[in-house]
């Protein structure tokens, strides 16, 4: 395996110029943005049209791997980099630069850097954690790995835990001759379902918390739900894991006789206090609110907000200082599914403005008839939130989703923790639990598939991941809202 000192350099450099960047605001358009109005897009005004170019990047990440592999794997990032411009350029000829630049920068600065300074923070922290030792993936352990996944999301956050996790689970079944349903319920429970508990599991319920929602309401109403949709995937998965495995145990060199048993213990234990420290400064974002910061064309970014983001940054450089890249190395750490992560989201988050400008107009946008549907008579239906909530942030991104959907419901944090519980508990269950119905309903979805595929597991097309989600979970979301949403 190559040296990855000169990529760490890189990254290290990266690192420093984003620090930068954010540390000095970009002081000429700070200076061009004072005393101006920002630029607003009426989300009234688009149609479905403008729509396109983010359909077209779902449909190349959905079927360009299965269709043109070799051109995928070279040319992913052109292809995202194409559907971004597809949406960009038309839209600042329409509109005009001024508003490409606002949105454009206001995107960026907001929501992609935040986003990927925190997802690089986590994959690199919990890529320095090494579970080192005999690791022997038989059904009992596979499925108490699951379980112990799904606990720790609501701790640490659904990227956290499935970034710590993911390697020792892969490394525990390399023998299996099956294991692609370990990763898929991995990513239904892990990377998803396991963080509904609190704030800090996953980005939707941590804007409710921003909103006013209390940091244990997700804890009491979610419980029962979550439980229900853990519990049965646990039970499946057990029983399917066990058919497999009898089916075909596979050899592991333990089991042969080949390799003596070694002690499992923890190398890189450093880097369990910077994940520590990594949701300590997601919290700071939340609670600690100066009313200052930076403006850049039009667009305020709190001081929170950059000092949050400058702290990821610290984090991810001190984990890097910090852990041994040989340890690294037997970890098989690379940068290449991150790198993935960055290219295709960036297009994702471009490409989504005008869908979520849309659903923002409520009743008034083309997509209109979703908003109107989950009311009837001025009375809100917990079932419909639910599926609506769901559905969208199984191909949009799940938080601004779950704004809409909360604004929609009213807004008010106390009458929806209150008298509209029930209504709050399925826009929450919604965003969260169906963000694993598609690869691209959160994030650790596609890392998870990243790591898995850069270890050598087949994992499924864009469409095929879909047919495991509707075969055990769209059942399992029938059932919860039957059973807690009518």
């Amino acid at each position: 395996m190559t040296d990855a000192s000169p990529t760490r350099n890189r990254l290290l450099r990266s690192l420093a110029a984003l620090t930068g960047l954010a540390a000095a605001g970009i002081p000429g358009l700070a200076l061009a943005a004072e005393g101006a109005g920002a630029p607003h897009l009426d989300g009234g005004s688009l149609s479905v049209v403008w729509v396109i170019p983010f359909v077209g990047i779902l449909l190349s990440i959905a079927l360009m791997p299965l269709l043109m592999p070799s051109f995928w794997h070279h040319h992913f990032g052109k292809v995202a980099a194409g559907w971004a411009i597809a949406f960009l350029l038309p839209f600042a000829l329409t509109f005009g630069a001024g508003l490409a630049t606002y949105e454009l920068l206001h995107t960026l600065l907001l929501e992609y850097i935040p986003f990927i300074v925190l997802l690089t923070a986590l994959f690199t922290v919990a890529g320095g954690v090494r579970i080192a030792g005999t690791l022997v993936g038989t059904p009992v352990a596979n499925t108490f790995g699951l379980g112990l996944g799904t606990l720790l999301a609501s701790l640490m956050g659904t990227t956290g835990a499935s970034m710590l996790l993911i390697r020792p689970l892969i490394r525990a079944n390399e023998h299996r001759r099956h294991k692609v349903h370990t990763i898929v319920f991995f990513i239904f429970l892990v990377s998803n379902v396991g963080g509904s508990l609190t704030p800090l599991g996953d980005p939707p319920l941590f804007l409710g918390f921003l909103k006013g929602v209390g940091f244990f309401w997700p804890t009491v109403h979610l419980f029962w739900p979550m439980m229900l949709v853990s519990g049965s995937l646990l039970a499946i998965y057990f029983v399917l894991d066990l058919y497999l495995h009898t089916k075909d145990p596979g050899k592991h060199p333990l089991i042969e006789g080949v390799h003596e048993r070694e002690p499992v213990r923890i190398e890189g234990a450093v880097n369990l206090l910077l994940l520590v420290a990594i949701v300590g400064a997601v919290l700071l974002s939340g609670v600690w609110h100066p009313g200052v910061g930076v403006d850049i064309y039009h667009i305020h970014v709190p001081l929170e907000t950059i000092v949050s983001n400058l702290l990821l940054l610290a984090i991810t450089g001190l984990s890097l200082k910090l852990t041994s890249a040989h340890s690294r190395r037997l970890n098989a750490f690379t940068w290449g599914p991150i790198l993935e992560v960055a290219k295709l989201f960036a297009a994702i988050f471009l490409t989504i403005i005008p869908a979520i400008a849309i659903l923002r107009a409520g009743t008034d946008g083309a997509l209109g008839a979703i908003i109107a549907a989950v009311n009837q008579g001025g009375e809100p239906v917990p079932a419909a939130y639910f599926w609506a909530t769901g559905v969208l942030s199984s191909f949009l991104d799940n938080a601004p989703t779950y704004l809409i959907f909360f604004n929609t419901a009213g807004g008010d944090a106390q009458v929806l923790m209150t008298d509209l519980a029930l209504t709050l508990a399925a826009i929450s269950a919604g965003a969260v639990f169906m963000g694993a119905v598609t690869y691209i309903g959160n994030a650790p979805n596609f890392m998870v598939k990243a790591i898995a595929e850069e270890r050598g597991v087949a994992m499924p097309s864009f469409f095929g991941y879909m047919l495991w989600s509707f075969g055990f979970l769209v059942p399992l979301f029938v059932v919860v809202t039957w059973v807690f949403f009518l």
